[in-house]
């Protein structure tokens, strides 16, 4: 554990809800928790990095990733477990070094070749059988801060991550 530097991410059913909202002119949007987005801070202050891989094409994630800094985003992955293997050989960073915080059956081969597993609450049984720590929140409802957290608190990064985080943002006195 003390050794995780890089965490992957999935998106649908983990920083959401799982569910896919359309609005009448078929614009799709999805609900992120801002708890979750505060741990993208954390992780950034401890350097902590965060990639986020999602099967599925989406404006808003973008545009959330963008907002939260996320180290990379790569969207439309339908095998995420080739791809991490590629990403993980071609960056010569050992799987042990590596978490990934996940939901459903798609991300399960890729959990696999990771050092530490985490999913929300209510992940898929598979899932939650395999995975080092389980949130008691359910996607898209504050799990992703409490996987960050627990990370960061098992590395003994937490508190000072926190106070960096908060103070990189606090506004200026003048």
């Amino acid at each position: 554990m003390n050794t995780i530097k890089l965490l992957f991410l999935d998106v649908d059913g983990t920083l959401t809800d799982g569910g896919i909202y359309y609005d009448s002119r078929g614009n799709e949007t999805k609900k992120f928790n801002v708890k979750d987005g505060a741990a993208f801070m954390f992780a950034n202050a401890a350097g902590l990095k965060l990639i986020i891989v999602t099967g599925r094409e989406s404006e808003c994630v973008r545009r959330r990733m963008e907002e939260l800094h996320a180290d990379l985003l790569v969207q439309n992955v339908k095998d995420k477990s080739a791809w991490l293997r590629r990403y993980l050989a071609q960056n010569a960073i050992d799987g042990g070094e590596v978490g990934y915080i996940g939901d459903d059956l798609n991300d399960l081969n890729a959990m696999r070749q990771c050092g530490f597993v985490a999913c929300p609450s209510d992940a898929c049984e598979m899932v939650r059988c395999i995975a080092d720590y389980i949130s008691p929140y359910t996607g898209g409802n504050g799990a992703v801060r409490d996987c960050i957290e627990y990370i960061l608190k098992q590395q003994g990064m937490l508190e000072k991550a926190a106070e960096i985080a908060f103070l990189q943002n606090a506004p200026r006195i003048e």
